[in-house]
């Protein structure tokens, strides 16, 4: 895993995102404690991110027979743009499908949200190439659209959908417009840490819940953010050492393994009946 712990909200979040919207969105606090103990996070870690999760509106009291938290109506949209990030956009852009490119201008005396742009932009996947112009490929402008007017940023944003003409080399431009090397030093991280677990499990029949789901939520909750750092461009962009593609099928390979054992473990945990419910 990552050399610095990863925090009890993130695991949080990924219990519901992963789990709890599969089982109705609610689950007691008393469950709660059980699952991330499996997890070596203590109950008051666990409550101390539970109050910092319902001030940010992630998190909403309900009591269901028990003491419990359900996630906040408002965030589903924000899961469910998660999903496809992080399991429909597995394979690079293609280049023929252009680009998304966001322009803005914020006056200084607004440049709580000149930040609060330039941070989303990056977390969405896109590049800057100059001041108040930002790039991606074309296949987030739709997810972007969405967040930019869910945020209340949409009033200082141009969106565009764009083709590249003309006149450097697009691949030496690109280079300076993502960070790469911080991309695949992400991504190293990741297959370092869990290539050897993939090793261990494929020499195996079989494996418990219990441990699937010790494996597979520090998982997820390390994989999600590669998603966005990594905007998915076009192969022919690329280094030629791109090492994404790797960690790609690593994740592939562990989460067809380990999903749906883990939901079992959670059901036979809260004894919560799956649902037909978004994501």
């Amino acid at each position: 895993m990552s050399d610095s712990p990863i925090r009890p909200s993130s695991l949080i979040n990924t219990v519901y995102g992963a789990f709890l919207r599969r089982l109705g969105g609610w689950i007691s606090i008393a469950d709660l404690i059980v699952l991330m103990g499996e997890l070596d996070v203590d109950g008051p870690a666990v409550r101390s991110a539970i109050s910092r999760l319902k001030k940010r509106g992630i998190l909403e009291p309900e009591r269901r027979g028990a003491n419990g938290y359900r996630l906040s109506p408002a965030v589903h949209p924000v899961f469910d743009e998660g999903d496809r990030r992080i399991f429909g956009s597995l394979e690079p852009a293609d280049l023929a499908d252009g680009w998304a490119m966001a322009v803005f201008s914020v006056p200084e005396s607004e440049r709580a949200h000149r930040y609060q742009l330039r941070t989303r932009l990056t977390w969405l996947g896109f590049g800057n190439i100059t001041s108040g112009v930002w790039l991606a490929p074309g296949r987030l402008l739709d997810d972007a659209r969405a967040t930019l007017d869910r945020l209340g940023l949409s009033e200082y944003v141009h969106l565009f959908a764009s083709q590249y003409v003309a006149f450097s080399d697009l691949r030496t431009s690109v280079s300076s417009w993502w960070d790469f090397p911080a991309i695949q030093a992400q991504y190293a991280e990741f297959t370092d840490a869990y290539g050897p677990v993939a090793a261990r499990l494929t020499a195996r029949s079989g494996i418990d819940t219990g441990e699937a789901f010790r494996h597979y939520v520090p998982l997820l909750t390390q994989w999600r953010r590669l998603p966005y750092l990594d905007p998915g461009l076009p192969g022919e962009l690329l280094p030629e050492d791109w090492n994404a593609v790797a960690a790609r099928r690593l994740f592939q390979q562990l989460h067809a393994v380990l999903a749906e054992p883990s939901l079992r473990y959670v059901q036979s945990v809260t004894g919560l009946p799956e649902e037909n419910v978004s994501g």
